[in-house]
């Protein structure tokens, strides 16, 4: 007896003279197909597009350098560019007054005020930096320290279109423009370090900071009002370390082979139940119901 390898064919062919199609199985298979496409083409969107898996670890992701790049932008609307300054201080010893390299003074207001930026280094040790008048040879009457930050940037930027969660910068338009004019003001800063690594492999050092504030009345000798910006910062032991990811091929092509067999197979069910009801109803109208 010659062996047929169709014997194992499971899925037996029935001849189309034996079929019957119906209205309601052509609308149920014009929207199986019309369901399918649409899971198929939001799976291949989010295959295409890849995921940020983040993590925490106790590490310093940067061992090689021991300094932090911060840039700041602020505005003082009412204090001239000719009495801002920028003083930073840490707990290694670090005190420099009237920071003057790669900082920029733009006047505003007619004038009247004042819009710096700086890019400038910190240690990885307890600090501050702060926006004051104490660099410049003469005082003003009433050194008014209302504000508007515009940034306040720890580490790397990054790059437009990073989809990540975080508090990267949270100060950004913080408007102190209605508080007191002669009045110091206090951010103690918690930074947090972050590494960020695309799909490619670069990897880069972005910062995440979280911040408290408080507004007070500083006087120095004499009684005189000493008003301030103070960013007071300290570092957290934690990284969060941030990963970009392509979903596998593998779970893509799972996920349509149980999007067209799910929606064909309830399809199936559906389609046979309302066509028995109809067959059943069609028997009990010809009064030939058993």
């Amino acid at each position: 007896m010659q062996f047929d390898i169709r014997r194992f064919d499971i899925y037996r062919k029935v001849p189309k003279d034996l079929t019957q199609p119906t209205l309601t199985g052509a609308c149920i298979s014009v929207s199986s197909v019309l369901f399918i496409l649409y899971l198929f083409l939001s799976e291949l969107s989010l295959f295409l597009t890849h995921e940020v898996i983040s993590e925490l670890t106790v590490e310093d992701p940067v061992r090689h350098t021991e300094k932090i790049p911060v840039f700041i932008n602020i505005t003082l609307p009412q204090l001239k560019c000719e009495y801002v300054g920028i003083d930073i201080q840490d707990d290694m010893g670090r005190h420099e007054v009237g920071f003057q390299d790669d900082t920029q003074k733009i006047e505003v207001n007619e004038g009247k005020g004042c819009r710096m930026e700086s890019h400038f280094v910190i240690n990885k040790v307890p600090g501050n930096f702060h926006v004051s008048t104490h660099s410049s040879r003469t005082q003003p009457d009433n050194p008014d320290m209302t504000h508007l930050i515009h940034k306040v940037r720890f580490g790397m930027d990054l790059q437009e279109g990073k989809e990540v969660k975080g508090s990267f910068n949270p100060l950004e338009d913080v408007d102190r423009s209605a508080g007191q004019a002669l009045a110091t003001h206090n951010y103690i800063v918690k930074i947090v370090p972050s590494v960020y690594e695309d799909k490619r492999g670069n990897v880069g050092y972005p910062y995440q900071y979280t911040y408290s504030y408080r507004e007070v009345m500083q006087y120095g000798h004499g009684g005189r009002v000493v008003p301030a910006i103070w960013f007071r910062y300290e570092l957290s032991p934690i990284t969060v370390r941030y990963i970009e990811k392509n979903k596998p091929f593998y779970t893509f092509l799972t996920t349509v082979c149980a999007i067209v067999g799910g929606t064909f197979t309830v399809a199936g069910i559906l389609d046979s139940c309302i066509f028995t009801a109809a067959e059943i109803f069609k028997k009990a109208e010809l009064g030939k119901l058993s």
